[in-house]
C-alpha cells in the first residue's frame, strides 16, 4: 500500500519535472529543503501551486485549500491529475480572466497553438 504523503511527494516531484521539462528550470518541491515554505511546489513567481495526485479529488476542497495558503498577491492554482491523465490547472475564473488580459493585451493571438 501506498503511503498517502510518498504519493503526494511523488505527485509534486513529477509536477516540477513537467514545469522543467516546459522552460520553468527554477521550480522545485516546495518542502523539499526547509519544509517551511507551505507550498507544494515553488519557483513560479507570483502562483501559489497546489498539487494533488490522486483518482479522487474534490477540488473545492483543493482549492479552499490553495486559496488559503496564498500569499499576498498570488494566483492560487490546483495543479491535478489522476493515473494515465494528464496534468491539469485550476484556478478561479477572476484570477483566470486577470492573467488572460495580460496575455491577450501583450501576444498575437493568432500565433496561440495548442497541444492537441
Amino acid at each position: 500500500m501506498v503511503n498517502s504523503r510518498d504519493k503526494g511527494a511523488r505527485g509534486e516531484r513529477e509536477f516540477a519535472g513537467l514545469c522543467r521539462e516546459l522552460g520553468y528550470s527554477q521550480v522545485r518541491r516546495g518542502q523539499q529543503f526547509s519544509g517551511l515554505e507551505g507550498e507544494d511546489c515553488v519557483g513560479l513567481p507570483g502562483i501559489h501551486i497546489e498539487v494533488k495526485r490522486v483518482q479522487a479529488l474534490n477540488i473545492q476542497k483543493a482549492m479552499d485549500q490553495s486559496k488559503r495558503d496564498a500569499k499576498v498577491k498570488q494566483f492560487p492554482i490546483v495543479a491535478h491529475r489522476k493515473n494515465d491523465c494528464e496534468w491539469l490547472i485550476t484556478m478561479p475564473a477572476f484570477e483566470w480572466f486577470e492573467i488572460y488580459r495580460e496575455w491577450e493585451a501583450n501576444r498575437d493571438i493568432s500565433t496561440f497553438k495548442t497541444q492537441q
